[in-house]
């Protein structure tokens, strides 16, 4: 009687065990098919060798040979795990697995066919069948992933409808036409290769070959019938990406780019990066080299503020801070939806807290320090627009002058270790409102600050993209169909990016012994006139046929030319070569609380054009007593 704890394998009618009826299902045809390919390709070099003609001598050699060979390569075939494969996914190994196989059986085949001298079988069928009978597996394991390639690329080419000439083979561009060759769903293909490197003339790169160089770029779309150019150097500077546009522009083809440098910090660059030219590319000046180690010093394990955290400075400036690791980002700003929105913008893993707070409340902002504690201060919060502000000069006094001043005593109060005030090319020999509420805000931090806090003023120009500045107003514009406005034909400014006015600043902060007055080097000035062209072909329009430019005069406050650097202040060279200091002697502190103290009466009076004088007046250096008297004498002020 039988064991009822042994149990057997289920079995098919005829007595085999499923499992095995099963393999031989799923791999027989693969191993008939393999049968066919030995036998085809032996029989086919026998012929071959004879002509057709062949000796009953080989025939009967050939019957006992092709018995061993089938046997030799279906059993190699099997030792090496041919077969029980899904080769519809097979890879480099299932491949050096079919090599190996293939390597045995050669071998073997060689040792048989070559033993009888020849008399088994020629020499010739038993050396070459090998090697075709390992190629006709070969195509008949890959010939979906050979198959699948080619319907992909017939795939991809519907898709592209966009012809590319690349520019740089560099590795970006390298790893660029890589991807794009990879990813159908891009849209695009590569026709032609360019290289300013006149050694990379006529060398291939996956298949294409380098036509020329950036001049060659109006004859190359011709002829490739190019419908973009892809630059891809992310190290490229501002004049290069000009000169590229220029010549774009001219062959009135598309220009696209891949991120700088300074945005791809850390990570990689893949195609999905690629994007459309953009004003601060035009803009750019050579990449800001930070000294990564002395800011980190500064901020890493430490407890940073950040006031106006929610504006385009501000924010700029907690992103940053972020990648330094500080103990805490304590941002604070008066708009309850900007201060929500740039705490969700931080990296994950960042401590952070956000402090709704108006730095006008002075009671508020010193409660505020004494809880907070913080280590560093970046102080932002400001009325920064230029026009409107010469309406409300009161708003450039309540915010700009006493709530610096608010946060100044805060953090002197607190002993904030280090302090440093966002202040703007617009303070130096100031002639509008804003200007003179920032640089009457300078000599505040100067010469209020103390008690072990170290306090400096960074200046810089316009920030390219920062709310409510040129180009957002010419974009604006040019949605609605224009015109777009400029107030002077001759007018220009400086421009900054907002990430590389914020390193500057994240390094002149490092750089502070206290009292400094940091100014950023801001390049070339840029014709306002010019820049509103660029905009517009920018946003693929032609100006003054597509959107109109109109001339419509300088506005109040407003002045052709910024300057970069007040005649009175000596400037001289810092440790970092894009950034100057000046070292003045801080105000008579009876004389700026003086100063405040008639600010704070004006305010409340709301005489608005006796502000606006005073504030002009005193940011000129003018004694504060006289402006008094004066304003006193005309009755008011009571």
């Amino acid at each position: 009687m039988a064991d009822p704890r042994v149990t057997s394998r289920p079995s098919g009618s005829n007595g085999i065990p499923t499992h095995v009826v099963s393999i031989l299902r799923r791999d027989l045809p693969l191993v008939v098919l393999d049968a066919v390919i030995v036998a085809g390709v032996y029989l086919a070099l026998l012929v071959v060798r004879f002509d057709g003609a062949v000796p009953s001598s080989y025939w009967r050699g050939f019957r006992v040979f092709i018995v061993i060979v089938l046997s030799v390569h279906l059993l190699s075939n099997a030792s090496f795990g041919l077969y029980g494969q899904m080769w519809q996914h097979a890879s480099v190994q299932e491949a050096r697995r079919l090599l190996l196989a293939g390597a045995a059986a050669f071998m073997v085949v060689v040792i048989v066919g070559v033993v009888g001298d020849g008399r088994v079988v020629p020499r010739l069928v038993a050396v070459v069948g090998p090697l075709l009978a390992l190629l006709g597996f070969g195509v008949l394991r890959f010939q979906s992933r050979l198959f699948a390639f080619h319907r992909s690329e017939a795939k991809a080419a519907e898709h592209r409808n966009e012809r590319v000439l690349l520019y740089g083979t560099g590795e970006a561009g390298a790893a660029m036409l890589r991807d794009i060759r990879r990813d159908p769903g891009l849209g695009l293909r590569v026709v032609g290769l360019i290289d300013d490197d006149p050694r990379c003339r006529g060398l291939s790169l996956h298949g294409l070959v380098v036509l020329g160089d950036g001049q060659d770029i109006p004859r190359l779309v011709e002829r490739l019938a190019a419908t973009q150019v892809l630059l891809a150097i992310p190290s490229a500077d501002s004049d290069l990406i000009r000169r590229v546009a220029a010549r774009c522009e001219d062959a009135d083809v598309r220009l696209r780019v891949l991120p700088s440098v300074r945005e791809i910090v850390g990570g990689t660059v893949t195609a999905r990066d690629i994007r459309d030219l953009s004003i601060e590319d035009l803009l750019g000046r050579q990449q800001v080299q930070t000294d990564l180690a002395t800011v980190r010093a500064l901020l890493s394990g430490r407890r940073v503020l950040v006031t106006g955290a929610g504006g385009s400075i501000g924010s700029e400036i907690a992103r940053q801070v972020a990648d330094f690791q500080p103990a805490q980002l304590l941002l604070v700003d008066h708009d309850e939806t900007l201060l929500f929105d740039v705490a969700e913008d931080l990296p994950a893993g960042v401590p952070r807290r956000q402090v709704l707070l108006d730095v006008r409340d002075g009671a508020r902002v010193a409660e505020a320090f004494a809880e907070l504690a913080p280590d560093v201060v970046f102080h932002a919060a400001a009325n920064k627009h230029v026009p409107i502000l010469e309406q409300y000069p009161r708003e450039a006094a309540l915010t700009n002058v006493l709530g610096t001043a608010n946060v100044v005593d805060a953090a002197t109060a607190a002993h904030v270790p280090q302090l440093v005030f966002i202040s703007t090319d617009k303070a130096i020999r100031p002639v509008s409102v804003m200007g003179a509420s920032k640089r009457m805000a300078e000599e505040v931090v100067r010469g209020f600050t103390g008690n072990g806090t170290v306090a400096c003023c960074v200046r810089f120009g316009n920030v390219v993209g920062s709310r409510g500045s040129v180009i957002p107003t010419f974009l604006h514009q040019i949605q609605r169909g224009g015109p777009v406005t400029v107030t002077d034909p001759r007018m220009t400014r400086y421009f900054m990016s907002i990430p590389e006015a914020v390193q500057l600043v994240l390094q002149a902060a490092a750089l502070s012994e206290g009292g400094e007055i940091f100014t950023l080097d801001m390049g070339e000035p840029v014709n306002i006139l010019d820049l509103a062209k660029k905009v517009i072909r920018l946003s693929g329009r032609v100006p003054d046929r597509d959107v109109p430019i109109v001339i419509t005069g300088a506005r109040p406050g407003e002045r052709l030319n910024e300057e970069v650097r007040d005649p009175d202040e000596v400037l001289v060279p810092s440790a970092h070569p894009a950034i100057s200091v000046t070292r003045a002697n801080a105000a008579d502190r009876p004389a700026l609380r003086h100063a405040i103290g008639t600010l704070e009466t004006l305010c409340s009076i709301g005489d608005d054009e006796a502000l606006a004088s005073y504030l002009r007046t005193e940011a000129a250096g003018q004694p504060t007593v006289s402006v008094r008297e004066e304003e006193l004498a005309a009755g008011r002020l009571t």
